[in-house]
């Protein structure tokens, strides 16, 4: 204890010790001493000392400092004291003992990144101090967060490695957000930006640790935008976990954390004016929205995001301070570039945004009271930027509202009350201002991108110069301003305009070559020698003159391609012009405008590209080469297929009206079909509820009958409610007696028809089961006979065995009625086969006619052959000569076959 009195106490006699000499001491007596007040007490001096002579404490005793955190990890204030003197020697903050030209120095005097790389040879020590931020002591607990934060500081990468290895290191980490202790919490907060600086892993780690839910907690308890800087660092740390990591921005989606986000912008008007930190935090929470519905991100996971912010009002809340009065022109700002993003490309966003009224009297459209800033010289310029980026957004991808943007420019929309949209454009188109010039033409061409149609509507615009003059159309002041010079950026926001108009509108090409004084000016524009500011006007020239070449339809003889092109040739030749056009593309602010649609520039004079021309150039530029490289023969070619092409569309768009017309043919009849459904559900409905109550009926007069039949009824009562009923059942007995009869003439048509089938046995059949069920049917008229004469209670029997029979007969005579007709088809089938037999016979008969007629003529024959034989005989006779007896047999041979011939005749 006299040694430490000595070097921190009263002065001792006789030389006093240097800084080096008095940290190596502190040093042997941490790591010699066996009593634990002792090492205290060094180490207490220590920290003393760190800070004054940094470099001495920390190259001599950083490994005892090391060994103090291993072996006494009992001892809380030991511990503590180590942590703080790591933290005074490894940190690069300014301290006021310590030298301040020291932290002036080059980079190679870094101390505290030469002692961290010194701490971080060995893995173990990071793992050592990650496991002390698990100790709840605040005396052990802040200060390890603290040496866990400097670290990172100066080796964040090597940090995060290793952390990423050790289990459960960022697990520890996150319970920091949990400590009630606002002093650890927020250094937790601070600990954890650092953590997350451009490493995806350990932010989508950090994210799955539950971190989305404790930081909106947390702001939500700090009071929202009311909050201190604890929301900031929030703010901060939510803005690294989801900025450029598209995981993190669909789990914080998916978790449901964007409706948490509304209760952020409910802003009350104030008169008093807005603390610094209330302007930061909204600042940084409109930052947030942005970020999660950035056009860089990717495409699907922009859209959910719109979509569920319109849905949890956020975006309402957002126009809500677009309209309020007393808010700062930074949040103003900053609220207008959010709401355009969120607007962008979702049509129920740009919907709801086109229906927002300024709180005025009349009431006027939102982007009215917008556009009235943006052309206005007394705005600030980040505010006009902001206004533009917004009046782009909500005409991106939305016709409808390119369509009353231009509609707003036609004489027959012109309201001289109102000051419309198109009004304030033209205005600020050729107003001196060249920055509401810019942004005005920048408006107008976003108007027309991706619509062919308002590109030919914008050609009926119709503008009154002066008194007394004829109007002229926009095209035509357009080029009049854009002749007469001007400034640098309203000739390139007109050329713009220009550009844009005439791409893929041979129409507005036309009438832009119908002015025979536009060509010659824009090939003097590109011939002419300038200085490098014009040479930007030269390549959107030469851009204009391509358009012109590439979109001709040759509808104007003296302007046609081949025509233009020669004139090219000859005024400023192929290679010259290609040179030309590349200036467009490769100036400085065209790759600066590229990046993202919101317009960014440092001033207003370096404003003059637009995101959305620079695709256009990029789309446009090859083909405008091509074309002017292309030969005659070629270009025939490609007018053959043009045309061709052009007639496949034609018949496309038929056969499109055709689907289109049987699309609305099937949807009516779809609608008939669901009308007809239901009325027939309607109908089954009503029949239920009319059997129902016929049931009840039933019940009803059966319930009488059984009464009627207990009580004894006398004779003329009983008369009395039997004629009722006799009227009532008489109509179903000659109802039933109508179906027995037709039941009988068809059973006896039957019949008649199965006669003419002989002696088949299936006609057998049928003929017995006709024979039982006429038997059956007189049976039943036997029993309707005697129906008439039995009581009441008889006939109700009576008449549900008739109806049961009835039913069967009729089952028997769909049967019968199936089998006729299959008999029908078999005595077709019969016929059929007669008409081959009788033809067969027929074939036979003329067969043995002719055989016949045959056998005739030879019977003849031997006839005349025997005559001629008995002749003969006489002859021989009378000559004497004998006849043999041969002759004689042969003579009663021809006898017999003549009697056998006779017979069969």
């Amino acid at each position: 204890m006299n040694f430490l009195r000595g070097v921190m106490g009263a002065q001792a006699t006789g030389p006093q010790p240097s800084g080096a000499e008095t940290v190596q001491k502190l040093c042997d007596r941490v790591s010699s001493s066996t009593l634990l007040d002792d090492r205290r007490d060094a180490v207490r001096a220590l920290k003393a000392l760190s800070k004054k002579y940094r470099v001495e404490v920390g190259t001599q005793g950083m490994q005892y400092l090391l060994t103090v955190l291993e072996t006494d990890r009992s001892d809380t204030e030991i511990i503590g004291f180590a942590l703080d003197t790591l933290y005074n020697i490894i940190s690069n903050d300014v301290h006021e003992d310590e030298d301040q030209n020291v932290q002036k120095s080059s980079p190679e005097n870094d101390i505290g990144g030469h002692f961290t790389d010194m701490f971080l040879d060995q893995q173990e020590n990071l793992s050592l101090i990650l496991s002390l931020m698990e100790e709840f002591d605040f005396h052990v607990r802040w200060p390890a967060v603290k040496l866990m934060t400097a670290l990172l500081r100066n080796r964040g990468q090597q940090v995060q490695q290793i952390t990423l290895v050790i289990p459960t290191g960022l697990s520890r980490m996150m319970d920091l957000l949990a400590d009630s202790r606002e002093v650890i919490r927020n250094d937790g907060l601070l600990l954890l930006q650092q953590l997350n600086k451009g490493n995806a892993a350990i932010q989508k780690i950090v994210a799955f640790e539950n971190a989305f839910e404790r930081l909106l907690d947390i702001i939500a308890e700090e009071g929202y935008t009311d909050g201190g800087i604890v929301v900031e660092d929030c703010l901060l740390l939510l803005q690294s976990l989801l900025e450029h990591n598209s995981s993190n921005q669909n789990f914080f989606k998916e978790g449901s954390y964007i409706p948490r986000m509304t209760p952020w912008f409910e802003v009350a008007e104030e008169s008093i004016g807005w603390s610094a930190q209330k302007v930061t935090n909204l600042h940084l929470m409109l930052q947030l929205v942005q970020t999660l519905v950035s056009p860089t991100n990717p495409p699907g996971a922009t859209s959910s995001c719109q979509r569920a912010m319109m849905h949890c009002e956020l975006l309402q809340r957002l126009c809500a301070i677009l309209m309020a009065t007393g808010v700062p022109a930074d949040i103003l700002t900053e609220t207008i570039n959010t709401v355009s993003e969120v607007i962008r490309g979702c049509q129920a966003n740009q919907e709801y945004f086109a229906s927002v009224n300024a709180p005025s009297t009349p009431p006027r459209p939102a982007i009215v009271v917008l556009l009235l800033s943006m052309v206005s010289e007394r705005q600030s310029f980040a505010l006009r930027c902001a206004i533009l980026y917004c009046l782009q957004s909500s005409l991106y991808r939305n016709e409808v509202s390119q369509a009353q943007i231009v509609a707003t420019l036609l004489p027959s929309t012109v309201d001289a009350s109102t000051v419309s949209a198109g009004q304030l454009l033209c205005g600020g188109l050729f107003s001196a201002d060249s920055l509401s010039n810019w942004c005005a033409a920048m408006a107008l061409s976003h108007s027309l991108l991706g619509s062919g149609s308002q590109r030919e509507q914008l050609l009926r615009v119709q503008l009154a110069t002066s008194m007394g003059q004829p109007p002229v159309s926009l095209l035509q002041q357009c080029t009049s301003i854009l002749a007469q010079g001007g400034k640098l950026q309203t000739r390139v926001g007109l050329l713009i305009l220009l550009c844009t108009w005439l791409t893929d509108c041979s129409i507005a090409v036309a009438h832009f070559l119908h002015n025979s004084s536009n060509i010659p000016f824009v090939m003097n524009q590109i011939t002419e020698h300038h200085g490098e500011d014009e040479h930007l006007v030269q390549g959107l020239c030469a851009l204009l003159l391509g358009i012109c070449i590439f979109y001709n339809d040759n509808s104007l003889e003296n302007y046609t391609r081949p025509k233009l092109k020669q004139l090219l040739e000859k005024r400023i030749g192929k290679e010259n012009f290609f040179e030309k056009l590349s200036f467009v593309s490769k100036h400085e602010l065209y790759s600066l405008a590229s990046r993202r649609p919101k317009p960014s520039a440092s001033s207003s004079s370096t404003l003059l590209f637009d995101y959305e021309f620079t695709r256009l150039v990029r789309e446009i530029e090859g083909l405008i080469v091509k074309a002017v490289q292309k030969s005659a023969e070629e270009e025939k070619k490609e007018e053959e297929v043009r045309k061709t092409m052009q007639q496949n569309d034609n018949i496309l768009a038929q056969y499109k009206d055709l689907i289109r017309v049987q699309d609305c043919q099937i949807s009516e009849l779809k609608e008939k079909v669901t009308s007809l459904t239901m009325q027939y559900e309607q109908a089954e409905i009503a029949i239920g509820q009319q059997s129902a109550h016929i049931g009840q009926l039933k019940d009803q007069y059966n319930l009488l009958k059984a009464q009627t039949g207990k009580d004894g009824l006398s004779g003329p009562l009983q008369a009395e409610m039997n004629g009722p009923f006799g009227q009532r059942e008489s109509p179903e007995l000659s109802h039933l007696q109508s179906e027995l009869e037709c039941a009988q003439r068809e059973n006896s048509e039957l019949q008649s028809r199965l006669a003419h089938r002989g002696d088949n046995e299936e006609m057998v059949r049928l003929r017995g089961i006709l024979e039982t069920q006429e038997a059956e049917l007189e049976a039943l008229r036997a029993q309707r006979d005697e129906s008439h004469q039995d009581s009441a209670g008889d006939q109700s029997s009576l008449n549900e065995d008739l109806q049961s029979r009835l039913t069967a007969m009729k089952e028997e005579n769909a049967q019968l009625e199936d089998e006729r007709q299959k008999l029908s088809e078999e005595r077709a089938a019969l016929a059929g086969r007669l008409e081959k037999v009788q033809e067969e016979v027929e074939k036979r008969t003329s067969e043995a006619a002719e055989a016949r007629q045959e056998q005739d003529d030879l019977l003849v024959l031997l006839a005349d052959q025997d005559t001629k034989l008995q002749a003969l005989r006489c002859r021989l006779r009378t000559l004497g000569h004998s006849v043999d007896d041969e002759d004689d047999d042969d003579d009663l041979d021809v006898k017999a076959l003549d009697d056998s011939h006779e017979d069969k005749a």
